[in-house]
């Protein structure tokens, strides 16, 4: 079972995100996923989240606790979102193989890290969705 993890870091009045944009995913060629992606042999949750956005947003980050999970079933995929604290460094500075012209990368569009306001979050094609209906709830009720 592939395990991923990804970050819920609130910014500057709103949420780091990534947007991507050409990779089409369930029909959707343009949406922001949370930063993230899968543990490294060894790795624990924590240490894979902060390793994640590191290489995808150039920061430092402080693990504050789990807020979601969810089982992927068909794809036999575990997901795990934590609520992260920004601790220093400059969005948009990652050095992960979406940014340095991997081939592997190359036909998945184009990786735009960006800080989306709270009053926007309902208006943008978040993914997956079935965390993102939460997370608007929770936005909404001043979870974050």
């Amino acid at each position: 079972m592939r395990i991923r993890v990804a970050g819920i870091i609130p910014m500057e009045d709103g949420f780091a995100l990534m947007h991507r944009i050409g990779n089409k995913v369930n029909g959707i060629l343009d949406y922001h996923v949370f930063p993230g992606g899968g543990l490294e042999e060894g790795e624990t949750l924590e240490e894979g989240i902060v390793r994640e956005i590191k290489e995808e947003f150039g920061i430092n980050v402080k693990v504050k606790e789990k807020i979601y999970e969810l089982d992927g079933g068909e794809i036999n995929q575990k997901e795990y979102f934590f609520l992260c604290e920004y601790v220093s460094g400059k969005l948009g500075t990652g050095d992960g193989p979406e940014f340095n012209n991997d081939p592997k990368y190359a036909d998945r569009g184009k990786y735009i890290p960006e800080i989306i306001k709270k009053e926007n979050i309902e208006k943008i094609n978040l993914l997956p969705s079935e965390i993102r209906d939460k997370f608007v709830e929770d936005v909404k009720n001043g979870k974050f």
